[in-house]
């Protein structure tokens, strides 16, 4: 599943009511976001225990500060709710689905 969260105030509940949880934070005019978005779509298209939710960071600064992202994109991976890893930068798909099923 795919969620593009907008306002952010859903994604405490979206975090706390899956069990797998690979958050982007992204830009829409950052070019390694623009490389990564069709990567993870595929991932949430095909992997149905996983939710990817996009966050855009520009619409979600205290959601970003929280997390720490310095950079984007950067990608926070939840499972039951709490965070467990964290990668920075563009990934091809075998890496995010490592990162994602080896954390």
């Amino acid at each position: 599943m795919l969620i593009h969260l907008g306002d952010g105030k859903d994604f405490k509940k979206i975090v706390s009511e899956n069990k797998l949880v690979l958050v982007d934070f992204f830009a829409t005019w950052c070019g390694p976001c623009k490389m990564l978005s069709p990567i993870l779509e595929e991932v949430a298209n095909e992997h149905d225990d996983v939710v990817v939710l996009k966050i855009d960071t520009d619409d979600n600064i205290d959601l970003a500060e929280q997390f720490s992202v310095m950079s984007i994109p950067t990608m926070v991976l939840f499972k039951d709710g709490k965070p467990v890893n964290k990668k920075v930068g563009y990934a091809p798909k075998q890496d995010v689905l490592d990162f994602i099923y080896k954390s």
